[in-house]
């Protein structure tokens, strides 16, 4: 129609940061793009912290991190064999399994499409095996694991730099460092034969005022009357 309004859509999509080049994406194999997502499930019992690699729309890497349910970890090995391969758009479209996993994919979907990923002024963006690093390359997820209550007060279980075997107190009985062993390290050695005991100290550190402590104590070994 000759009197029909026109519309001003001749400068095409706005373009979007992708592995420091500016892209005007039109089609799902222009998305490129390194980065994190988290879901949680239906019933708000678990979350799930997914990474993706993602290369010209396929996934070529991908880390699922689960807390939860004791079911979200088998989830999470499905999940991990269902997404490589896929585009991204394939994997927003298949079941996950599990309802944080299929959460979490959605959010990183949205980041990676609208050129919010960690990658975006990255040249060339994270090579293949980049989603190791969130694990500081000791195979073991950093879950934070920390329990408290008004009779024994906070206890350190797990922290990034690992299992925590002992806190240190201070003389107000405040926390001031712990000792922890960094299990993957720990399993690496022992998968190379080293003696237990040997590869039990190569693994075992300190973090803080460790060494200034007052009183060391387990904090596995309290009871919850505080004895």
């Amino acid at each position: 129609m000759d009197d029909c309004i026109k519309c001003l859509n001749s400068r095409g999509a706005s373009p979007i940061p992708e592995e420091a080049k500016w892209i005007q994406s039109k089609e799902i194999t222009q998305i490129s793009g390194f980065s994190h997502g988290c879901g949680k499930c239906a019933p708000q019992q678990g979350t799930c912290k997914l990474t993706l690699n993602v290369k010209e729309g396929i996934i070529k890497e991908a880390l699922v991190e689960t807390i939860g349910c004791t079911g979200m970890t088998h989830s999470a090995a499905m999940a991990a064999e269902i997404l490589i391969g896929k585009t991204l758009l394939e994997a927003l479209n298949t079941d996950l399994v599990c309802d944080a996993i299929n959460d979490a994919m959605q959010q990183i979907f949205l980041q990676l499409v609208y050129g919010r990923s960690q990658s975006a002024f990255s040249e060339g963006g994270l090579e293949v095996g980049a989603g190791l690093e969130d694990l500081g390359k000791n195979l073991c997820s950093a879950i934070g694991t920390v329990y408290a209550n008004d009779k024994v007060g906070p206890r350190y279980l797990n922290l990034a730099e690992g299992y925590i075997t002992k806190l240190a107190l201070d003389e107000n009985n405040e926390i001031i460092g712990y000792e922890y062993v960094n299990v993957g390290a720990l399993m690496k050695s022992l998968e190379a034969g080293t003696p237990y005991e040997e590869a039990r100290q190569k693994s075992q550190k300190v973090y803080g005022r460790f060494n200034e402590a007052v009183k060391v104590v387990n904090p596995r070994s309290w009871s919850h009357d505080g004895k």
